[in-house]
């Protein structure tokens, strides 16, 4: 497959400059399903804690050696690497908690490509013999070290190494509910940055409507209700899935499109929100990637990080927006400022370097802003008095 990734698809026209998005909502339906991926994320560590000195702390302006904080923050990362390789499952899934947390908020690639073949191995084994919360942590690892990676041969030998395990645990019906939730997403994710050809990106996309075709009565005229306890793992899939047409081929899309356009509304009558939701957004951009017309149908969003802004435009923007989000959480703002690869898929051009020591000299004193605030505050108050008299005239 091209590596073209300027955030849709190789096809002309297809989209325009920009991203944004409301939050995906593929666990947050309401099954037991969700608790399951809830308690996946929420796994206590035995190993040290690294939210003590997370990316935040750099806001405030008082850190006097960042190259300092640097390197106290990689030997947390050390040690929860050496973590993974623990005896007990609880040490390792804190493990494997701590450093998704930590390569959602900022950036490490030097440190991961020093560490690549230890994380490659340990994630194998997590997702070979692990239970369901160790197997659903190390696929959402698996897509953070692929953002991390970025473009290039060492991110795609990596998720092309798991592959066949993330494909082995989504498809099995036994497996736990969060787990095959992660591995959807990561598989779409991973397949996203580094499917290296058409048969590649059809292979994932096969898999993933396989998760999601029966509750869409692909096999007869009325689809099957779907426990509540799947309906987190077919909001991903199906996200999953959506992400994935917005780089295929005009051929292959119009084939989806034949295909899935007279089944997927059956799913809008699911009693997840969620997945009622996820099923309207995939009708949309299917649409929408069939006619081009882009943008026409979609409200426009606008997302602001530092000194620049993306925008929404298209229902192709808006779910890759929402992919990487689902992932990244908080620190979206800190890798689209910092991360090339996404600097990239959303167009955004060389990451910006600037002058913080002049940005600080133009900043207002703390004594000027807070007298500033105050008269503003007061103004406001003036003018809802006026606004509360007037409405008090009225009979």
């Amino acid at each position: 497959m091209p590596r073209a990734r300027k955030g849709n698809a190789p096809r002309k026209g297809r989209q325009r400059r920009g991203g944004g998005a409301r939050n995906s909502t593929q666990a947050d339906s309401g099954s037991s399903e969700d608790e399951a991926a809830s308690e996946a994320r929420s796994t206590t560590s035995e190993c040290p804690s690294l939210l003590s000195i997370t990316a935040e702390d750099n806001l405030g302006g008082d850190i006097v050696d960042e190259q300092a904080q640097q390197e106290d923050l990689e030997e947390k990362l050390k040690e929860y690497v050496d973590c993974l390789t623990d005896k007990s499952a609880k040490t390792r899934q804190g493990a494997l908690e701590s450093l998704r947390l930590a390569l959602a908020s900022r950036l490490y690639p030097d440190f991961l490509l020093e560490r690549l073949l230890t994380l490659a191995d340990a994630l194998e084994k997590c997702l070979k013999k692990g239970k369901g919360e160790e197997q659903a942590l190390a696929a959402a690892l698996l897509g953070l070290l692929c953002i991390q990676l970025g473009p290039g041969p060492k991110g795609e030998e990596l998720f092309h190494s798991l592959q066949p395990l993330l494909v082995s645990v989504l498809s099995d019906g036994t497996a736990s509910p969060a787990a095959r939730l992660h591995c959807a997403s990561a598989l779409g994710l991973g397949c996203y940055m580094a499917a290296a050809d058409i048969q590649d990106l059809v292979s994932c996309l096969t898999c993933l409507e396989g998760v999601f075709s029966r509750a869409c009565g692909m096999g007869g005229s009325t689809a099957p209700m779907a426990p509540a306890s799947l309906h987190g793992l077919l909001c991903a899939a199906l996200q999953a899935w959506a992400l994935l047409l917005t780089i295929c081929p005009s051929t292959h899309v119009s084939h989806v499109l034949e295909r899935h356009l007279p089944r997927l509304p059956q799913l809008l009558s699911s009693e997840s929100v969620s997945l009622r939701i996820a099923a309207g957004e995939t009708i949309a951009l299917l649409f929408e990637l069939a006619r081009e017309l882009e943008g026409g149908e979609c409200e426009e969003e606008t997302v602001r990080f530092g000194l620049e802004a993306l925008y929404v435009d298209s229902w192709a923007r808006r779910r890759i927006y929402a992919a990487f989000k689902d992932v990244l959480g908080s620190g979206m703002h800190h890798h689209l400022q910092n991360n090339e690869l996404l600097r990239d898929i959303f167009s955004l051009g060389p990451v910006l370097v600037l002058d913080t020591t002049a940005l600080k000299a133009c900043k207002i004193p703390r004594f000027e802003k807070h007298l500033y605030n105050a008269a503003a505050f007061k103004a406001r108050t003036k003018a809802r008095n006026r606004v509360r008299d007037k409405r008090a005239d009225i009979p």
